[in-house]
């Protein structure tokens, strides 16, 4: 069945979305007020929807939209895994219009190397050139977006 990907925040299905977002291993606990403020503040929004307007994966972009993006909550519904629309969808996203001049694309993933090293990504040349600041993640229960 065909999936058709459609920028910006007017289609998400946000209950979903964050439905699959909470049981993913990098966001567990996320509130669907985090995942709508998330979404509005980023870049470049995909959802990838059946013909029937079901929605079945979602993923953001962070990016100057020169120089830099970062790619993440890239998700796809359980039951639509392992067919390619996590792939297809991130290509869509790298090689939408507003992103062509970027050259320099981030994601972090624990188990899906092979998945992005098919477009491209490769482990950091020099990962002792990047610095982070991970802290922990508050309790978000009572989380509101302003």
């Amino acid at each position: 069945m065909p999936i058709t990907f459609k920028l910006g925040t007017d289609h998400i299905d946000f209950d979903s979305v964050s439905k699959w977002l909470e049981e993913a291993y990098w966001s567990p606990g996320i509130t669907k007020d985090e995942v709508i403020l998330g979404a509005g503040n980023s870049s470049l929004v995909v959802g990838g929807f059946k013909e029937s307007g079901k929605q079945v994966s979602f993923l953001r972009v962070l990016s100057d939209k020169v120089r830099f993006a970062y790619i993440l909550d890239v998700i796809v519904d359980p039951t639509w895994r392992r067919q390619g629309i996590g792939t297809a969808m991130v290509r869509y996203a790298m090689e939408h219009p507003e992103m062509s001049l970027v050259y320099q694309w981030l994601l972090r993933t624990r188990d899906a190397h092979g998945v992005y090293a098919r477009l491209g990504f490769v482990p950091l040349a020099s990962p002792d050139q990047w610095l982070i600041i991970q802290g922990t993640r508050e309790d978000r229960s009572q989380f509101q977006a302003p």
